[in-house]
């Protein structure tokens, strides 16, 4: 077998591959790539036990069929290094010698047998099918995917969670502190459908998505899904479980709403958390008709900081108690220049909205506050 490829072509579909390799495999021939020859297409495939991702391109002089494995250090370190040239690979298809040519000079390594690779599951005859616009996907696993737990005793929280109803497309993700609902009205199931998507497949798909311009189809049964994408098939085991009713904890009714620059409070929280308690991370927000008082002291070490931030404020004054650490982020992923801060009490869930939607997208966040001790 033999074929020539572009140096820098082959690095660029390796590297984007290469993040689902784990650092330790169960198996050592998922410390491999998987190379597939078929005519002139040479596919790509770099699996873990539960995630898989297969890419392909076009390649020069092809010469027989066949399939092997490789070890990914010895592909992708040394191409990291070598300028655009075309290499050529030269695979003996007895002992798999593999020799690869280029400009001065030649590398050459025993290939495994491609037949030892894992193989997908196939889906069941259940299998449903969704589509969507490369760019709503991004922006849902991109809006939520921060808000997802590591937590090993509730698992199904470790990652973004798809309610799918023929009118639209929801994704959730929350650690139980805080909870993104990011709600699209540009995709929809032909039924009722959820799975939750693991962490890992999910900032596979954040990395790969933005360079995608075709619909992307997934189609999934209960325990696996097949996302088909322009340049990428993914293939990915779910989180079993039942995700908890996310409805059900956001709080109705908050007669408190603030409406305040996103940036500036932003800037403001960063400065005052600095003196916030490290173990705590607590900062109190005063909320009155004009103003809003971010203030953090330290009492163990005597040191304590204030702000003022001009808002628009309906309601009554109030105290709350919020941990800076989680505020900040949820403010770093809301796409909006001014938000609104709806409360019902200081002990109840404050919801962060943006003050305007993207175009068919309904996006809350919702943070649960820390006790005040005065």
């Amino acid at each position: 077998m033999k074929f020539v490829v572009s140096s820098t072509a082959l690095l660029s579909h390796l590297q984007a591959i290469s993040k689902v390799i784990n650092s330790k495999n169960t198996l050592p021939i998922l410390d491999c790539f998987l190379l597939e020859l078929e005519g002139s297409t040479l596919t790509l495939t770099a699996a873990d036990s539960e995630t898989r991702l297969v890419t392909s391109l076009e390649v020069n002089e092809a010469d027989g069929n066949g399939k092997f494995a490789v070890n990914a250090k010895n592909l992708l370190d040394p191409l990291k290094e070598l300028p655009e040239q075309p290499l050529t690979f030269e695979i003996n298809n007895d002992n798999l010698e593999t020799f690869i040519f280029f400009h001065n000079g030649k590398y050459n390594f025993i290939g495994q047998s491609g037949d030892d690779y894992p193989q997908p599951k196939e889906l069941k005859e259940t299998a449903v099918s969704l589509t969507i616009e490369p760019q709503v996907l991004f922006a849902g696993i991109n809006r939520t995917l921060f808000a997802s737990a590591d937590d090993e005793l509730r698992p199904v929280m470790n990652g973004v969670f798809f309610d799918i109803t023929p009118e639209d497309l929801t994704f959730v993700a929350s650690d139980g502190h805080k909870l993104v609902r990011c709600k699209t009205l540009s995709a929809k199931g032909a039924e009722r459908a959820s799975f939750i998507l693991p962490k890992k497949p999910a900032n596979l798909l954040k990395a790969i998505l933005p360079k995608e311009a075709e619909t992307v189809e997934i189609k999934f049964d209960e325990n696996n899904a097949y996302i088909k994408m322009a340049s990428y098939t993914m293939t990915c085991r779910f989180i079993e479980g039942r995700y908890p009713n996310y409805n059900s904890v956001i709080p109705q009714n908050n007669t408190n709403k603030v409406i305040l620059d996103r940036q500036a409070f932003l800037n403001a929280l960063k400065r005052v958390s600095v003196f916030s308690n490290q173990a705590s991370n607590l900062i109190k927000l005063q909320l009155t008709d004009k103003n809003i008082v971010v203030t953090a002291q330290d009492i163990d070490f005597s040191t304590a900081a204030e702000e003022t931030i001009a808002c628009e404020y309906t309601g009554s004054p109030m105290n709350i108690g919020f941990k800076s650490s989680f505020l900040i982020e949820i403010l770093n992923n809301v796409p909006s220049t001014d938000i609104s801060l709806e409360l019902s009490d200081p002990s109840r869930a404050g919801l962060i909205i943006p003050a305007e939607n993207e175009e068919n997208e309904d996006l809350l966040m919702l943070l649960m506050p820390m006790m005040l001790n005065d």
